[in-house]
């Protein structure tokens, strides 16, 4: 364990970009030309300061409009070369003409879009939180930050971590009002005490990498997912942690959530697979899922702890019942390309997003009468990688590419402000 203080406060990070030219490394390691134009050079040099090309050659195209919203939430840039860029990027990188497009499905339900940018730059907003007192927190994956605001006031507030490079991914609040999160860069499970600024750090065992989603059971236990194939066991009172492998061999586990047992589920994002973890024993029971192309990515539980999934691959909201061990799906609005990613639930009602279709949308699935309604999401979405309840029935969603937190209040005068 070690601690770190640090400071308050927030800043827009300001970009001092040396020209680089293509080819550039992608992430992938490959090669990524990108073709010769008006505005090569700018792309080049601003967006291969923080990643590879390869994003931007993989993206699903924006118009020239859309391109600068996305570069925007990434990095500051003055007004001419932002015009050289998105033209650039807009003719050799346009909207993609088989690129799924968002489905609105109209319902009974009014919702209303709040959102707040965040201040440092290309953070990639990762997973969100709602806080008991009322604020919502963000994992800034890229920059190694905590984000908070004030929904009532507007106030944001970030908070750098004690370990530069730690990749915070997945966030939880614990009964104390501490802030724990996932070091998936560094193998760490980390700490922070909104009211200090302090960090206290806990290494993971030798051998288990990518500490991805954590959550807290009744007792205030925290369990987390790790990319290596395990899940693992952290006591907050003793920093004790205590991982388990999966009884499947190259496992992925992703999403998790605990039910009102006490007993941690999770979904397999390598495999058509579901498990449980004994919370005492640490042994885990892996559940199939009819077809073997699904790919469950987020979970979330309905209060007779039926465990609903996110079916990435193929398009699908599904529903496996413990009891009897019955599995029934429904095809999401957006069609077998939407990718279905965050997830949650509020009562018998289940959220989710679409994070493939453009613009990204908000779908509502009423569990009692089986029926739809979606939504698009103003600011675009730019995958909503994970999305929370609060205690008041509303919705926090993180905006990744759009580097925004977004509150959905649901009931409220339909409209965005």
């Amino acid at each position: 364990m070690r601690k770190g203080t640090l400071l308050l406060g927030a800043a827009v990070v300001a970009f001092v970009l040396v020209a680089q030219s293509a080819p550039v490394q992608s992430q992938g390691g490959g090669q990524v030309q990108l073709p010769d134009g008006s505005g090569k050079e700018q792309v080049s040099s601003t967006c291969a300061a923080c990643h590879g090309l390869n994003l931007i050659a993989n993206s699903p195209g924006y118009t020239r409009e859309e391109w600068v919203h996305v570069f925007s939430a990434m990095v500051d840039v003055p007004n001419d070369q932002r015009d050289v860029m998105a033209g650039y990027l807009a003719q050799h990188f346009p909207e993609k003409a088989d690129a799924p497009k968002a489905v609105v499905v109209d319902g009974p339900v009014n919702v209303n879009f709040r959102d707040w940018v965040a201040p440092t730059l290309g953070q990639r907003p990762h997973d969100p939180l709602a806080a008991r007192d009322g604020s919502l927190w963000w994992t800034g994956q890229w920059n190694s930050l905590l984000g908070r605001v004030d929904p009532s006031t507007g106030d944001i507030r970030e908070y750098p971590l004690g370990t530069p490079d730690s990749g915070p991914h997945g966030l939880v609040e614990d009964a104390g009002g501490n802030i724990w999160y996932t070091g998936i860069n560094v193998q760490e499970i980390g700490k922070l005490d909104p009211s200090t600024g302090a960090t206290t750090e806990y290494a993971l065992p030798a051998g288990v990498r990518g500490p991805h989603t954590p959550i807290f059971d009744q007792d205030g236990t925290l369990f987390f997912t790790l990319q290596s194939g395990h899940v693992g066991r952290l006591d907050p009172a003793t920093g004790e942690i205590t991982v388990s492998k999966t009884p499947t061999d190259g496992t992925y586990p992703y999403g998790i959530q605990v039910n009102t047992q006490g007993v941690p589920w999770y979904v397999d994002f390598r495999g058509n697979r579901l498990g449980s973890v004994d919370p005492e024993t640490m042994e885990i029971t892996e559940y199939t899922l009819p077809n073997p192309d699904t790919r469950p990515r987020r979970i979330a539980l309905t209060p007779d702890d039926a465990v609903w999934y996110s079916d990435y691959s193929r398009g699908y909201l599904g529903r496996y019942d413990p009891k009897t061990g019955d599995v029934k799906e429904w095809a999401s609005p957006g069609g077998p390309r939407s990718q279905p990613y965050g997830i949650a639930t509020v009562g018998d009602i289940i959220w989710y997003s679409e994070s493939a279709v453009k613009p990204n949308t908000l779908v509502r699935f009423d569990s009692n009468t089986e029926t739809f309604q979606t939504w698009v999401i103003p600011a675009g979405g730019g995958v909503v990688r994970n999305m929370m309840a609060t205690l008041d029935g509303n919705l926090v969603m993180a905006e990744s590419a759009r580097n925004r937190v977004t509150l959905v209040e649901v009931g409220a005068s339909a409209g965005t402000r």
